[in-house]
């Protein structure tokens, strides 16, 4: 699992140089045609981590209930970000990612739910979900280079 860790960090390094690099306003403009924003799909990788990792394994997120229920799958943005609230997501791209690691790697996940995601593919463990998150956060990184062209 090293290496799908490491594909992990990877891409999130790449999402927090759009954090890095473009403005507060970048991060919050929604472009025509678009439905959601850069730091929308940033925030929503982490939470979906977070479901897909602990929450079908039985145990509690790391994340809060707020912002799971703020960036899970089929929500919007309701409003612009602050920057503090910007920097908190930027953080937890490499918290969560990391504290992930230590519980994989001290055995916490003993219990899966299993769950069929969009692409008919059905999660039976945490290896899997781990798996099924790197490709889910590298369409959301194709999205983010679509939106980046677009504002």
């Amino acid at each position: 699992m090293d290496w799908a860790f490491d594909i992990t960090i990877k891409t999130r390094k790449f999402l927090n140089s759009f954090i890095e690099n473009l403005s507060l306003s970048e991060l919050n403009k929604v472009p025509d045609g678009f439905n959601n924003n850069i730091i929308w799909n940033i925030a929503h990788v982490v939470v979906t981590q977070q479901l897909l990792v602990y929450n079908l394994s039985g145990l509690p997120t790391i994340v809060s209930k707020e912002m799971i229920d703020s960036y899970r799958k089929g929500t919007k943005p309701l409003r612009d970000l602050n920057q503090a609230e910007v920097d908190a997501i930027g953080n937890l791209l490499f918290s969560t990612i990391e504290k992930t690691k230590d519980d994989y790697d001290s055995k916490l996940f003993q219990t899966y739910n299993q769950y069929t995601v969009t692409t008919k593919n059905t999660i039976s463990n945490v290896e899997e979900a781990i798996e099924f998150n790197n490709f889910h956060e590298g369409i959301h990184l194709g999205y983010i280079l679509a939106l980046r062209k677009s504002i």
